[in-house]
């Protein structure tokens, strides 16, 4: 199962802006930078927490079968298509009564195959994330954000020895955090 992200979270200047507020940063050389750092840190609260931020488009490859299958990126918002992968990499649209979805209460997407597959994998085409922008985001989320992009910042020479994210981050974050057993 891979997921690759094919329409990229919208991060708004407003989160930047709120970063160099924190860092007292007033000059534009270390924008790019700081959204970069801002970005990783997006990631390290998705394999924390378990959810994904902000919404993005995000494509998924799984096992070509008829039985019930999970989406690994959560909260699910919407499960747009669902493709044939054949062994060359080319894509074939299903029809929409090939396939079978359900998105949980809980955000938790599957698919399920209505006939017997003629390739071994699919592509599932979907949109997951917890806010659609940046101020949606809950205040201890958005903050632990902000302060895992500062921490990156300022300890950006000192070759990052310590742990990741740091425990007052990571406290930010245990709400939101949840747990599979594998």
């Amino acid at each position: 199962m891979k997921r690759a992200i094919t329409m990229p979270a919208i991060l708004a200047d407003a989160a930047l802006a709120e970063l160099k507020d924190w860092l007292a940063i007033t000059t534009t050389s270390d924008d790019e930078t700081l959204r970069a750092l801002l970005r990783a840190a997006l990631d390290t609260c998705e394999a924390f927490t378990g959810v994904m931020p902000l919404v993005a488009g995000c494509s998924e490859v799984l096992r070509a079968t008829r039985d019930w299958q999970r989406i690994a990126a959560t909260p699910v918002m919407a499960i747009t298509g669902v493709d044939e992968l054949a062994t060359d990499g080319s894509r074939t649209a299903l029809p929409v009564d090939g396939y079978l979805i359900d998105i949980t209460a809980g955000g938790c997407g599957r698919v399920r195959l209505m006939r017997a597959p003629a390739t071994s994998r699919i592509v599932v085409q979907f949109e997951a994330g917890m806010a659609p922008d940046w101020y949606s985001l809950p205040d201890g989320m958005r903050h632990g954000v902000l302060r895992l992009a500062a921490h990156q910042y300022r300890e950006r020479d000192q070759g990052g020895t310590g742990q990741v994210p740091p425990s007052s981050v990571a406290a930010l974050w245990q709400p939101w955090r949840r747990m599979r057993l594998a």
